[in-house]
């Protein structure tokens, strides 16, 4: 396994959940939804960075949430920005020197409201990213309509995370795009604008859902029980 590092972004707001709290702090099973995806990074063979972004204000009870779960390992809180890429800027600035020296390979990028992606994923896309230059998990689409709710027909696939890509393009990347202004709405179109690796798909299911609603909290439950 490569040496590397997994992101893991907590600055979701949780507003269609209608928690009234950061829906990565909600309770699933006996932990914060966030600290699943904690765990499963840390179990990740040759992680050596873990890096948790969080919301402005929100460090200390996110840290006070998780910490308990954590089994003594070591997670870096950082803050987030305004956006998606904003905060994953701020975690790679953290891990640039990392980077820069080669202590790590590729870096894995995660969505903390989907607590469901377990170890043998995050591993698949690191392990693929090496190969190719990047990779992200793909799952099959169906049952989609369009807006005057005729039928989407032929093969669709929905991207989710962990998305992990090969540290130094990375790095590059996002240096390139602070120059220009630029934003992706997530890790790979930032890659695809300023690099030229290849990204990879990597087999991946619904089990790996997002907790968007209400519904999302119950339903992950039972995918665990």
């Amino acid at each position: 396994m490569p040496a590397s590092a997994v992101v893991v972004l907590g600055a979701g707001s949780g507003s269609r959940v209608g928690a009234g709290t950061n829906k990565v702090l909600l309770p699933l099973h006996g932990r914060p939804v966030l600290a699943w995806s904690l765990r499963a990074a840390l179990e990740l063979p040759g992680v050596r960075r873990v890096v948790l972004v969080v919301r402005p204000g929100e460090l200390e009870a996110v840290s006070e949430a998780v910490g308990p779960h954590l089994e003594d390992r070591e997670v870096v809180v950082v803050t987030g920005g305004a956006t998606r890429h904003a905060s994953e800027w701020s975690a790679v600035r953290v891990l640039a020197a990392d980077i820069e020296a080669g202590a790590v390979e590729v870096v894995a990028v995660h969505d903390g409201a989907r607590p469901l992606a377990d170890a043998g994923l995050f591993e698949a896309v690191v392990r693929a990213a090496q190969v190719h230059g990047g990779a992200l998990p793909v799952a099959p689409l169906s049952g989609l309509i369009t807006t005057d709710l005729r039928a989407v027909t032929g093969e669709l696939a929905g991207v989710q995370t962990p998305q992990a890509f090969r540290a130094r393009e990375l790095l590059t990347s996002y240096v390139a795009a602070g120059g220009d202004g630029f934003e992706a709405t997530d890790t790979a179109g930032c890659l695809a604008r300023y690099s030229d690796v290849r990204i990879a798909a990597v087999p991946s299911g619904p089990r790996n859902l997002k907790i968007t609603f209400p519904e999302d909290v119950a339903l992950a439950a039972a995918l665990l029980a």
